[in-house]
């Protein structure tokens, strides 16, 4: 179960050291080999190779009108492998699909991360404060 937040920046040629309280983990479970693949909503998604076959087929088995959504997780997935530094490298396509910059955010979000450039994520938050509670949360507390 991955949470948390990491602030990250990513260097020259678009590599991010995945952090070490993460880094263990993806090690053991699925010893560094990762997924990653667009996010409609402006973000990277990474998870662990196990859990992204899974959505894989899942997503392979949409219909046709579904094609386009397709294209968007599987067109744009890309299997990477952490290297000896626990570093990962995202493609050019990748970022400039979602827009990553120089400083990003590594979301922990249960099964998988969300990786945002720092500014995007900041304004969506933003906005989502800004629209209020949706009716979904009505009843929740902590």
């Amino acid at each position: 179960m991955f949470q948390g937040a990491s602030a990250i920046n990513l260097d020259a040629k678009g590599r991010m050291s995945i952090p070490a309280k993460h880094r263990d983990a993806l090690s053991i479970q699925c010893e560094g080999r990762l997924t990653l693949t667009r996010h409609p909503d402006g973000c990277v998604m990474l998870f662990p190779r196990p859990v992204w076959e899974q959505h894989r087929q899942q997503i392979s088995a949409w219909p046709m009108q579904a094609r386009a959504w397709q294209r968007i997780f599987l067109g744009y997935a890309t299997d990477v492998e952490m290297d000896t530094a626990g570093r990962i490298l995202i493609s050019p396509e990748l970022r400039a699909a979602v827009g990553l910059d120089k400083e990003v955010m590594m979301m922990g979000m249960g099964s998988h991360f969300e990786i945002w450039d720092a500014a995007k994520m900041a304004e969506k938050e933003l906005q989502a404060l800004e629209a209020g509670t949706p009716d979904v949360l009505a009843n929740f507390s902590f």
